[in-house]
């Protein structure tokens, strides 16, 4: 790399600490739209990693193309025309010798066609595509060159930056140069790699400003497909550096909410003995080491964070309730949050039905409950006469005060970030000491993912299903055969069993959801006259939706139609079929939730996936995974496959998944090792955590402080 010797660097030396107003060309408009990338100084620019490489170290000849390629090659103009069509054209055709090109422009002026003259020597870049006569270029980049001259060629690949608004690749290269300029000037100071020689030398990790330095300009022999798949040695340093922050930054959390102080909640074992001999099965043998395990967190003075993974019908409802009832013997109150106010309802209905016996009065609040309803319910929380709440995000907002919370309770955490689980712990603060905080989710999240996402919880997993239970049989069948599957309704329900049928979203519209959920309760209503058909979706008022639904667990509905609402918290033990109707628009996680629905009974269930043609090779996949497996685990690591960990995960998720170089993905065999590094950083090197965890993260960080 050419430096440029008369670049003073009178600042300090720490890049962490120059502004990237101190480079040539950003003045305070180009400041305003780095600082849109996240980049405010020079260690950030150097932090701005390339998403992808062009490879213009070489002239290719023209005869050695094929279609797809992105290649620079240079020849003279045989001839240039002006092309009329639906769009008027400038088609210009090269040759080098060894074949010819058509360069293809939409959007030209006369002095741009005047210098393509015959003879003139031209070397361009672009993507090559098929064409009618040659192969073709369509606006590539190009400029004339002297015929006479050498021209240089690039010296390493070309870098693709992320990008925004007003800020191009013109501009980042040289702001780039400049920072990579100031980077080799200051030597260690400018960057300090805050991964010790011993850490380096374990892991075989290259230094930090090398990594950095290829990055930005790999050589010309070095792979772009290599490059492009994240899998060079100077990348993955970069990505173990990163995981390793992000692991860092929970950790940190973890240890933060570990020295807090929180109530003793022993409890003497009454409520929950009766509650255990009213129930009418007998907890699993993973069912029953989950509440050891809460049990014994719930009698220190530290606040639990235990995250609970089941799969679909695996029993985490029950084994919540039994934490609840421990903390309600030790004299505290419980407040219970799920994401959707259909869930919070089950969960209001299931302990509502299972604590009242025992004596105790369940709150349930929601968004929609105003009025003199919610002032009794702020007074019964506010005065500890409500020993168990159950809402949804309401929980924790201002006007609710509690009067002793000692245990919350979230369930399906994933759909909740780090700041609101926060949020809802710190409101049951009184003096120096913070409740307990149990999570549960239903969809899995294979183990070594765990260990980066939730590396500020605990983790239990209830990892087998009641007795009694059959897997889900699951079939994938085309929409044309829909009388065959209204058939196989009305056989199911002859048989005594019930049904579910799901309408799937339509363009993103609640309304138009509902709509279609209606006319189809219509059509099979008519289709089938001896069965009793109820319809629930989420744009019915509550009480409403609560009638349909005890109905159809009574047994007095057959068939019930309903939107994705139902996906998660029904638990009708008689409904042994599930037919979804286009199912290709569902995500995995979404589907497999539906699919629990059924199969909580001892009859063999069916789930009928509806699909319409044609289906993406992603959608075909997708239907492929469920026909082929009930095992939440192992869907879940092929949903990650196919879709990615953001998609599945979630962005929200504490800014973690936000990485500028990582993959949850791909890099998963990396997080092991960053484990270990995070143990050899925290007991020998803990001066290093912080500037790691700011160097990434930045202010995203600073959410362990909410």
């Amino acid at each position: 790399m050419q430096l440029h010797k008369d670049v003073p660097v009178t600042q300090s030396p720490d890049l962490q600490s120059q502004p990237v107003t101190l480079l040539r060309g950003v003045g305070p408009r180009a400041a305003q739209r780095l600082a849109n990338l996240g980049i405010e100084t020079v260690q950030d620019l150097l932090f701005h990693l390339p998403s992808r490489y062009q490879d213009r170290t070489r002239v290719v000849p023209m005869g050695s193309l094929r279609p797809g390629d992105e290649a620079v090659v240079e020849g003279s103009v045989d001839l240039a025309e002006i092309k009329f069509g639906r769009k008027r054209m400038l088609l210009v055709r090269i040759s080098d010798g060894t074949g010819a090109i058509t360069l293809r422009f939409f959007h030209f002026n006369a002095n741009q066609q005047a210098g393509f003259a015959r003879g003139v020597r031209l070397r361009c870049y672009g993507e090559v595509r098929p064409g009618t006569v040659t192969l073709e270029m369509v606006h590539p980049e190009y400029k004339r060159i002297d015929e006479h001259a050498i021209e240089a060629v690039e010296e390493h690949l070309t870098p693709i930056y992320p990008t925004t608004e007003g800020l191009h690749q013109l501009s980042l290269r040289p702001l780039t140069e400049q920072a990579l300029e100031r980077l080799a000037q200051s030597g260690d100071a400018g960057l300090r790699d805050w991964l010790p020689p011993a850490i380096l030398k374990k892991f075989k990790l290259p230094s930090l400003a090398a990594a950095i330095r290829y990055v930005h300009r790999p050589p010309p022999e070095a792979s772009v497909d290599e490059l492009e798949a994240g899998r060079h040695p100077a990348q993955q340093r970069l990505v173990f550096e990163e995981l390793l922050a992000h692991h860092l930054s929970l950790r940190q959390l973890r240890y933060a909410a570990k020295a807090q102080l929180a109530p003793v909640l022993q409890g003497d074992g009454k409520l929950r003995a009766r509650f255990l001999d009213a129930l009418s099965f007998t907890l699993t043998a993973a069912q029953q080491r989950v509440v050891a395990e809460i049990a014994a967190d719930l009698q220190r003075e530290h606040p639990m964070l235990r995250l609970v993974q089941g799969d679909v019908g695996s029993g985490k409802t029950v084994v919540a309730a039994l934490a609840a009832l421990q903390a309600v013997e030790a004299g505290a109150q419980v407040a219970i949050m799920a994401p959707t106010e259909l869930l919070a309802e089950q969960h209001y209905r299931n302990f509502h039905a299972w604590m009242t016996p025992l004596g105790l009065e369940v709150s349930w609040l929601s968004g929609k409950i105003k009025g003199k309803a919610r002032t009794a319910t702020l007074a019964a929380i506010a005065d500890g006469t409500a020993a168990v709440m159950v809402g949804t995000h309401a929980l924790f907002q201002e006007d609710v005060q509690f009067a002793r919370l000692g245990l919350v309770i979230v369930d399906e955490q994933h759909r909740f970030g780090v700041h609101q689980r926060l949020a809802l712990r710190d409101k049951g603060k009184q003096g120096e000491t913070r409740p307990h905080q149990l999570t549960m989710t239903a969809t899995p999240i294979p183990r070594t993912l765990a260990m980066t996402l939730y590396a500020d919880l605990d983790a239990s997993i209830i990892d087998e299903l009641p007795p009694g239970r059959s897997p889900v049989q699951t079939v994938v069948i085309p929409d044309n055969r829909r009388p065959e599957i209204v058939e196989r309704v009305r056989q199911a329900c002859a048989q005594g069993r019930q049904a579910y049928w799901v309408c799937t979203l339509i363009e993103e519209s609640e309304a138009l959801q509902c709509q279609a959920a209606e006319d189809t309760a219509v059509q099979l209503a008519e289709a089938l006259p001896d069965l009793r058909v109820g319809l629930v979706h989420g744009r019915m008022k509550s009480r409403d939706k609560e009638a349909v639904m005890a109905s159809f667990k009574a047994g007095e509905l057959n068939l019930l139609v309903a939107t994705t609402v139902i996906e998660v918290g029904v638990d009708v033990p008689n409904a042994s079929l599930m037919i979804i109707e286009n199912a290709e628009r569902l995500g995995l996680a979404q589907l497999h939730q539906l699919r629990g629905r059924v199969g909580r009974g001892a009859a063999q269930s069916s789930c009928v996936l509806m699909y319409r043609n044609p289906l993406s090779e992603q959608a075909r996949a997708r239907l492929g995974v469920l026909r082929d497996t009930t095992d939440g685990f192992e869907i879940a690591r092929r949903d990650l496959e196919l879709r990615g960990p953001g998609e599945v995960l979630g962005t929200r998720q504490t800014g973690l998944l936000s990485l500028r170089i990582a993959d949850l993905l791909r890099d998963q065999d990396l997080l092991p090792s960053v484990e270990q590094a995070a143990e050899t950083l925290l007991e020998s090197y803990p001066e290093s955590t912080a500037p790691l965890i700011r160097r990434w993260l930045g202010d995203a960080s600073r959410y362990g402080e909410v």
